[in-house]
């Protein structure tokens, strides 16, 4: 059996893609802020005088979490994040570059006292996990 390489797309449609995502209030952001709204917590969205700016935090208590996207954010051995085809050596570098800046983000935020928990998009598939994930990481109440 041969297996056929999958198309590359054209430029511009790869261009008029990348240009439609979205930067806040993604689906998965949206769907966190509901599970942890409906688990009880209080939060405000994106404090910018927060280091990395976090997508949710709640500075009275502490806490910050990141909701990744498992392709922008190289979430490894998760099959959403595939690298493209066309031009893939600047794709890894740039993947990589993101995963540095995710962990500076949060050391920093974990050296001024607070907890960090980051999200991943795959992790929505189990929205009852989550929930343990927040109470456990000090979020929520149980």
């Amino acid at each position: 059996m041969t297996r056929h390489r999958p198309a590359v797309r054209p430029p511009e449609e790869v261009s008029r893609r990348m240009k439609a995502v979205r930067r806040r209030d993604t689906k998965p952001e949206v769907e966190v802020r509901r599970l942890l709204w409906k688990a009880g917590a209080r939060f405000r969205l994106c404090p910018r005088d927060l280091p990395g700016t976090p997508d949710i935090a709640n500075k009275s208590e502490r806490w910050a979490v990141f909701v990744h996207g498992c392709f922008w954010h190289g979430h490894r051995n998760c099959k959403l994040a595939t690298i493209p085809k066309s031009n893939s050596a600047f794709w890894e570098a740039k993947l990589a570059t993101n995963r540095r800046r995710d962990a500076r983000k949060a050391r920093e935020l974990r050296r001024l006292g607070y907890r960090v928990l980051v999200v991943w998009q795959c992790a929505l598939r189990d929205p009852a996990a989550l929930v343990r994930r927040f109470s456990d990481a000090g979020i929520t109440k149980p």
